[in-house]
């Protein structure tokens, strides 16, 4: 074998400037001999490869050495049977899941409330916010309530809706809910905090207006009249709306104010009211809760068409009774304590029996607010506790799941079906 040619090395000493170049001549076998002398750092260890490590040997590559032809075969064979397992796996999922999101939609078709046409929900999808000129002024409709079976269902916080108090009525809840706070001029605004109110958005332009409007095109029975036949909704006549106002400010500031606008519906004989030996029901009835003063609710005693929401853990208390109280109502967490592992236990649902029907004996309706409301399968099993028991007023947030879904069929196959209205 040929020698290499000579080839220069270049050597530099930390410790001389100079540099010296160098020729040496190196063979093939002194190569050789330091190739065999590298160090064992210097040597890269081969990894296993993952076909190896799982045995799917069949995934070697065509340059593999195979020495043995059935072993080959074999694992040919395996590998075509793990594809054949991984087609015959997607296909069955893809047919399942197919089956699965075409059922479900077939369901959520079935399931779904119909929609009704009428005045009301004419004015639902037409509604504008009020302003300066007051109310939503819309053309009335004859329909208006049609097809509207009314329930005892409590709109909460109605006036966060997209719509205050025709979304509510639409659905068929009976009663609905505006927080109030008197501003300097001398008008209830209607919001939850001081800070979001707006002075467009008062009690009278989306309540009372409103109310009254109603009430004239439909040209609702008087309070006074012995059958009425004529009210709020087609289906049920007799049945009186409520209206719940939480004085949220100074009570006693409020009171004379909320009085005054109240007086023209109770001159035209549409509010419930007691004469002081009888309690006569109108188309409308009118309860105060959060800083209503109780003491002014029970001064007028012969004249009373605004009435007390009472505390319902302290509903034997005999100061609070039909003549002045419509109301009984309390938190839940309040009535039962905390509720674990999305149970209720034995002894919170007797509490709620025992709390139900202590209302119901005085005549007052009683009220649980702050339901839970999430997952929507216990929502809906503290409903049917509620309702099963006799409440007086369902209390939701979720109008069209409480008014028109069977709550049965709110969760199917892990899906949730009732949404948030």
């Amino acid at each position: 074998m040929p020698t290499l040619k000579p080839f220069s090395r270049r050597y530099r000493d930390n410790n001389v400037g100079n540099v010296e170049d160098q020729s040496y001549n190196i063979s093939a076998s002194d190569e050789e001999s330091i190739a065999q002398t590298k160090p064992r750092w210097y040597e890269t260890k081969r990894g296993r490869r993952w076909a190896d490590a799982v045995g799917i040997e069949g995934f070697r590559s065509r340059g593999s050495k195979e020495d043995n032809p059935d072993r080959r075969a074999i694992r040919r064979r395996r590998c075509k049977f793990i594809w054949i397992v991984f087609g015959v796996a997607a296909f069955f999922g893809a047919v399942a899941a197919v089956t699965y999101v075409s059922l479900v939609a077939a369901l959520i078709r079935r399931l779904n409330p119909p929609q009704v046409n009428n005045g009301l929900k004419h004015i639902v999808d037409t509604w504008k916010e009020p302003d300066s000129n007051g109310a939503f002024k819309y053309e009335w409709r004859d329909d208006f309530s049609r097809d509207i079976v009314p329930k005892s269902c409590h709109s909460h916080n109605d006036y966060w809706r997209s719509v205050p108090l025709y979304q509510a009525l639409a659905a068929g809840c009976i009663s609905f809910e505006a927080d109030v706070w008197l501003n300097d001029d001398k008008e209830l605004l209607v919001s939850h905090s001081w800070k979001s109110t707006k002075k467009e958005r008062t009690l009278r332009s989306l309540y009372l207006d409103p109310l009254a409007n109603i009430f004239t095109n439909r040209n609702v029975s008087v309070a006074s009249t012995e059958r009425r036949e004529t009210g709020m909704f087609d289906a049920d006549p007799s049945m009186s709306t409520v209206l719940l106002i939480d004085f949220k400010n100074d009570g006693q500031k409020i009171w004379p104010v909320l009085r005054e606008q109240l007086q023209p519906l109770h001159d035209k004989g549409w509010l419930t009211y007691y004469n002081g030996t009888t309690l006569i029901n109108g188309a409308l009835t009118i309860v105060g809760t959060g800083n209503t003063p109780f003491d002014l609710v029970k001064q007028n005693n012969t004249n009373r068409f605004i009435f007390y929401d009472a505390p319902l853990n302290d509903i034997s208390n005999p100061t609070y009774n039909s003549s002045n109280s419509y109301y009984a109502s309390i938190s839940m967490s309040d009535a039962i304590g905390t509720i674990w592992l999305n149970q209720l236990n034995t002894g919170q649902v007797d509490t709620i029996k025992r709390q139900i029907k202590a209302a119901d004996e005085k005549g007052l309706k009683s009220r649980y607010w702050s339901t839970p409301s999430w997952p929507i399968s216990f929502r809906n099993r503290v409903w049917f506790t509620l309702t099963d028991n006799d409440v007086g007023m369902l209390n939701v947030d979720d109008l069209v799941s409480a008014t028109r879904w069977n709550w049965n069929w709110c969760v199917i196959a892990g899906l949730t079906l009732c949404g948030h209205s």
